[in-house]
């Protein structure tokens, strides 16, 4: 009985933070998920393709096609594509993200393309961070606005990611880094959407600590969404190294981890997005905390992507991707909230 008035004290606690049904209705998310690949062999740079790292192929895209998918995330490496600071784009990299974006055009589907650097360069083995003496926001605005100079033509870019997980910024100043950026692309670009992740790994249970600042961002174009990355372990990583029942996990986990950042997010008039969230497929009990983790989302209008897909992971605890084209449990959850699915009057009409 005890568990019941709890369950049902959280429901009524939470409901109480969603926005309204016609702010709801006004706020379609939109759902995807991320193809890794290209931003892996980061031991290895720039690497051999094929070896070091690889790209989604056509059978990747249309596979995710098919299950109703809106939006691939595209990870990549900024050492690969500018292998000079202040330099030219690397010519046949290049080509590989445009293919990519080309083909998931023919599909219909939106395309995030994601710095994987975590605020940082690697230079002759020794890792820059951004802000910081010997790396300045001018180099990451320098990449981003010659690659929105050529990506500002096509159709299908959702947004430009602009770093993933900065961490440990050494007291360089992120914002300032990110304003940066945000003006460079401007001066190129005016209609793409700017994804900004925050600080301490874009965490949403530590967002009002380590990413306040990033509020006072501004953005001639009045588009730009801010990243949070949201993982149900212990200890934020997403790495879920214990079984559920030993890692403190409950069916509500995930809700109360991003309450943070949406609350921040209301209380700034700010757009939000979750670009990293996933779980392990050895217990069913995680997909209960991802539908509620979901439904909250699509709640307060936050649009989402799966971590992760791509054909290099399949022995991924938590890959999406297909074994022996099987769909993955994860999987057959996600799909209902493809193509606007979500049916926003049941928003907690989970199973009982």
């Amino acid at each position: 009985m005890k568990t019941h008035f709890f369950k049902v004290a959280i429901y009524m606690f939470l409901l109480s933070n969603f926005t309204n049904l016609n702010e709801i209705k006004s706020q379609t998310p939109v759902y995807g998920i991320t193809l890794c690949g290209a931003e892996f062999g980061e031991n290895s740079l720039p690497g051999q393709i094929g070896k070091h790292y690889t790209y989604p192929t056509v059978e990747e895209i249309e596979y995710f096609a098919s299950k109703g998918v809106d939006l691939i995330q595209l990870p990549v490496k900024w050492e690969r594509i500018q292998r000079t600071l202040g330099g030219n784009l690397d010519a046949i990299e290049m080509s590989y993200i445009l293919k990519f974006v080309d083909e998931c055009n023919r599909k219909n589907i939106k395309v995030n393309i994601v710095l994987q650097n975590f605020g940082r360069y690697n230079y002759n083995g020794k890792m820059l961070i951004v802000g910081g003496p010997y790396l300045k926001g001018w180099h990451l605005a320098d990449f981003w606005q010659k690659m929105a100079k050529v990506l500002s033509y096509k159709k299908n870019i959702f947004a430009f990611s602009i770093m993933t997980e900065p961490y440990e910024m050494a007291g360089y100043n992120w914002p300032l880094s990110a304003q940066e950026v945000v003006n460079a692309i401007r001066e190129v670009d005016f209609k793409t959407t700017i994804i900004i992740d925050g600080d301490n790994y874009s965490n949403p249970a530590t967002w009002l600590q380590y990413n306040d600042k990033l509020k006072y961002i501004t953005d001639p174009a009045n588009n730009m969404m801010f990243n949070a990355h949201c993982y149900f372990d212990y200890n934020f990583s997403g790495r879920y190294h214990l079984p559920y029942d030993k890692d403190g996990a409950h069916e509500w986990i995930g809700v109360e981890r991003l309450q943070p950042f949406v609350q921040w997010l209301k209380k700034n008039n700010k757009k939000g997005y979750v670009g990293e969230f996933g779980i392990p497929k050895n217990d069913k009990k995680w997909l209960k905390v991802m539908e509620n983790f979901l439904n909250y989302t699509a709640a307060n209008g936050l649009s989402a992507s799966y971590w992760a897909a791509g054909p290099w992971w399949k022995d991924y605890s938590l890959s999406i991707e297909p074994i022996n084209n099987i769909d993955q449990p994860q999987m057959i959850l996600f799909a209902k909230y493809f193509n606007n699915k979500t049916n926003y009057l049941n928003t907690y009409a989970v199973s009982k």
